[in-house]
């Protein structure tokens, strides 16, 4: 049994300690690189037995706001590599992988929008979603055009939804046609059940074997492999959507915004976005101020088996790309957690929170420290630079309950449910922005640099 004794009321997600080190086991196994150069060269393998090309398939919906982005993107990749790609169109997923449906739809257009200008790309919208007839027409044009046709006529017809132009779209339709309501349907079935069987749920994806690659934001990590299979059709093309840079060097002006940063000690894009956003932070010299809430899956928020599969490989796919110190995982969920964020608060009142966050993250997600016991967590205190004879006092201190769920109803406030998230005040404490996911702190980044 473990060194500390569960807490009256806490959370029901504690694993047996059997199943808390064989998922650890196998989040480690499906983020490796090994793993991921063995299915690479499997499938490459494959692939040359077979005779076959090199084919992408690509996931779009008509209404995200991501997949309007991503479809820019088609003609330039047909152009710059030697592949065959296969589109499917597919309705909005209504499952535990999207647990805010209205509020990913708002954000999958403002988020797209704002970024569109960095990438190359073109967002022209009045900042509402689509109303359903227009959706529906879109769906119809893009369902009957053939495949040769959508990199370029269905960039028209999403520029168009997205502008509410229903002139442009109504045109577009007589030119070039449109499928029944049953067609449709029947499209969309289809690419449902093609993501299924490749095992994924969301839109704006791109798959190439056996790896996933969502919108513009993972663009680069397809573009680089199919480069280093040689199918560039000119080596000295730059890459269509290569990873922002994360700019260094700020004006005087930053110092007068605060950096609200949103975080969770079982959040493995926390752990890769807390060295980069601290540097960050301290490289504009912005007040920072760091807002922990409790996981999403000890709010009862579910996570289904396909969801974890992925971010499990996206995020040591990211964090290798980064250089980020990442890979070997102890999932602290549940009781680790709640003496985790116990611990933080008594860290608050020697002024090393941060350290105490950053020592748990790290020895969670990249030294295989298990925290379920006080031998792991001693590690965490001494790593912080705390005392743990003193710690050992605060293991059962339940005020961080208010603190994180007050952060946890700011972060909604701004139309985010997730960590990492950012939220970015002037010198008066308004707000300026706000986004989620540590995809973008580049973003967060520039406009500093901007504001500066």
């Amino acid at each position: 049994m473990s060194e500390i004794t569960k807490q009256k009321g806490a959370s029901s997600s504690t694993p047996s300690p059997l199943m808390r080190c064989f998922f650890s086991k196998l989040v480690n196994f499906l983020s490796s690189e090994k793993r991921q150069n063995s299915l690479r060269k499997k499938h490459e393998i494959k692939r040359v037995n077979l005779g076959q090309t090199h084919v992408v398939e690509y996931f779009h919906q008509v209404d995200d706001g991501y997949s309007h982005l991503a479809i820019q993107t088609l003609a330039k990749l047909t152009a710059q590599y030697d592949i065959e790609l296969v589109v499917h169109f597919v309705p909005p997923t209504l499952d535990d992988n999207f647990p805010e449906p209205d509020l990913w739809k708002a954000m999958s257009l403002d988020d797209a929008k704002r970024v569109a200008p960095y990438y190359g790309l073109d967002f022209d919208s009045d900042n509402t979603h689509p109303d359903e007839a227009q959706i529906q027409l879109a769906a119809s044009i893009l369902c009957h055009l053939s495949g040769d046709l959508v990199p370029t006529v269905g960039v028209l017809v999403s520029r168009s939804l997205w502008r509410g132009d229903k002139a442009e779209l109504a045109a577009l339709a007589e030119q070039y046609g449109h499928a029944s309501p049953s067609k449709v349907s029947a499209t969309y079935e289809s690419g449902r059940t093609r993501r299924s069987e490749l095992k994924h749920y969301n839109s704006a994806m791109f798959y190439y074997g056996g790896e996933w690659y969502w919108g513009i934001d993972r663009f680069y990590h397809l573009e680089e492999r199919l480069a280093s299979l040689g199918t560039t059709t000119s080596p000295s093309l730059p890459l269509i959507a290569p990873r922002p840079v994360i700019p260094s060097h700020f004006g005087e002006g930053a110092k007068q915004l605060t950096l609200e940063f949103y975080v969770s000690l079982r959040s493995p894009y926390t752990a890769i976005a807390w060295d980069p956003t601290i540097q960050m932070a301290q490289d504009a010299r912005v007040n920072l101020v760091v807002k922990p809430v409790l996981p999403m899956v000890m709010r009862g928020v579910p996570a289904p088996r396909e969801k974890k599969m992925y971010i499990a490989t996206d995020v040591g796919r990211e964090a290798r790309a980064s250089d980020i110190e990442y890979g070997n995982f102890y999932d602290p969920i549940g009781e680790p957690v709640l003496r985790g964020y116990s611990l933080y608060m008594w860290a608050l009142t020697k002024n090393k929170g941060n350290q105490f966050l950053s020592a748990f993250l790290k020895a969670a997600f990249a030294h295989g420290v298990n925290c379920n016991n006080q031998r792991g967590l001693r590690k965490v205190v001494e790593a912080a630079g705390l005392d743990w004879r003193e710690a050992r006092e605060h293991l059962y201190d339940d005020t961080w309950q208010a603190l994180l769920e007050h952060n946890r109803l700011s972060m909604y406030e701004f139309g985010s449910w997730g960590v990492p998230s950012y939220r970015l005040l002037d010198k008066d404490g308004k707000d300026i922005l706000a986004a989620w996911g540590q995809d973008r702190l580049w973003w967060i980044a520039k406009r500093i640099e901007e504001l500066s």
